[in-house]
This record gives structure tokens, sequence and C-alpha cells, in this order.
């Protein structure tokens, strides 16, 4: 598949979830979108609807991070995050699972929090890409993950809040784009900050990146083709298969009476 630089930069999601960003960082992140023609901006829930006002008029998205960076809330307050997000103009949200059920092995109520939340997204028209943060997760749990959201069909699959112990990794960005096939796409995100990570990304399986380097990245490529003589990349060629990734054994999760004691965490 051929990419022009119009594809890549429609392929990033550009970040600033920093604690201390400021309007003026708002406006900076929002003007820089529209400049290099990003898809989106990545920001803090409490950002939306400033974002939204910013972009209003042009083709760049406003994309709230829910429940970020630990996903260690209820349901009923992620939802009231969603509601609250969209209506102050959101037309993306990027949701974190609980990572409590995920590790207690209870993938009923993960499923039930991702069917829940993307509905909600769908039925307003918004966009939902649901983060795994992969650095917390053995492979056997990325891909039970996948597996879910195969059946559930968020937009996207997400490998990181960037905020954890470890950001993107090709060898997950595989597993889960094999195991998701066609029907959900991947974004990776966290520690992507050059050329040919966020290049490697894209071959791996991702059609979305998320980085704060998304105007360092479009100017290195630019110049890259400038350089070449060109105007496209390929990557992905058609009928290439993506390499088998072993995904271990299943895990061991607690006893039942040990889950029972901390199902009440995230009840």
């Amino acid at each position: 598949m051929k990419y022009n630089l119009a594809d890549f930069s429609q392929m990033i999601d550009h970040t600033n979830l920093h604690a201390d960003a400021s309007f003026g960082d708002m406006v900076k992140l929002c003007n820089e979108a529209q400049q290099y023609h990003f898809k989106m901006v990545a920001i803090n829930q409490t950002q939306t609807a400033s974002c939204a006002k910013l972009l209003k008029g042009s083709e760049v998205h406003t994309g709230a991070a829910i429940s970020f960076p630990l996903g260690q809330t209820t349901l009923r307050a992620k939802t009231f995050e969603v509601h609250d997000a969209i209506e102050k103009g959101a037309d993306e949200i990027d949701y974190v699972v609980n990572l409590t059920a995920v590790k207690n092995g209870d993938f009923d109520y993960v499923k039930n929090e991702m069917q829940t939340i993307v509905q909600l997204c769908h039925d307003q028209g918004v966009l939902c890409k649901v983060i795994f943060e992969n650095c917390y997760l053995t492979k056997d749990e990325i891909k039970k993950l996948a597996l879910i959201a195969k059946d559930v069909k968020p937009d996207f699959i997400k490998t990181s809040t960037g905020f954890g112990s470890g950001g993107a990794k090709i060898v997950d960005v595989k597993l889960m784009k094999e195991t998701v096939g066609d029907g959900v796409k991947v974004k990776a995100a966290g520690g992507i900050r050059n050329t040919d990570d966020f290049l490697a990304m894209i071959e791996a399986g991702a059609d979305r990146i998320g980085t704060s380097s998304g105007v360092k990245i479009i100017d290195a490529l630019s110049k890259r083709f400038a350089q070449g003589h060109i105007n496209s990349l390929e990557l992905r060629a058609d009928g290439k298969e993506a390499p088998k990734v072993d995904v271990g054994t299943p895990d061991n999760h607690e006893t039942e009476s040990e889950y029972d004691l901390w199902s009440d965490l995230y009840e």
C-alpha cells in the first residue's frame, strides 16, 4: 500500500496530555493540527470544550481521553465522562480499560464495559478507541482483549496511554492486528518520537499513531520525500501477512475467593 505525505498526516493524533497543559498549549496544539492536517488532537477530557471551539470549522477531530491514564474508575464514572466529553464537542473517545478487571480475569466485565462505551459513542456518531495499556499485560491478556474487541467492534484498539511503564511495541501492534483482523483498526501510542518508529508501527499494522512529535515526524518525512524525489512510500504490501506472534500460555489468575475480595474495587 502506498502512502503519501497527506496520508501520513491523517494518521496522526496530535497529542498533549500533560497535567500542566495550559490554554496556550491547547492553542498551539490545535493550530499545529490544522496546519499539518492531522486527524485529531488527543487531550485530557477537561480540555475538550476549549479544543472543540478552537477547531470549529476545521476537519481536525477533538479526541477526549477517558478514565486516563489508569482506567481505574467505575463504568458509571466512565460513561459520565464520555457523555460529558461528547456534550462538550468530542468526536473521538479514547478510554482506558479497567486493568483491575483484566488482572482478575473478569473478561465478562471488560466486555460489558467495552460494549457499553462503544455503543454510547456510536449512538452519537463518535469514534471509540479502547486503550489496553500493554506494558502491564501479558501477551495472553492482550490477545483476550483483542478478541473481545473483534466481537464488540470499537473503531480502534490502542496500545498505550504513554503514561505507563512502557509504550508501543511492534510485537504488540502485530499481535493486536493479527487478532482483530480488518474489522477493527489499531492505534499505536507511547514513545513514538521519530520517523523510523512511526513508519515501523504502520508497517506492523497501525492505522493511527498517537504522538506529541507529529510536527517533527512530518517535517522529517517531507524532507525525506524531497531528497529522494519521491511522493509516496510503500508499506504493508498487498497480500503481505503479518508475522505470527507467540502469545504464550494462559496466565494463572487469582483463586475465586481471592478474586471476590478484590472485585468491589471496580463494581
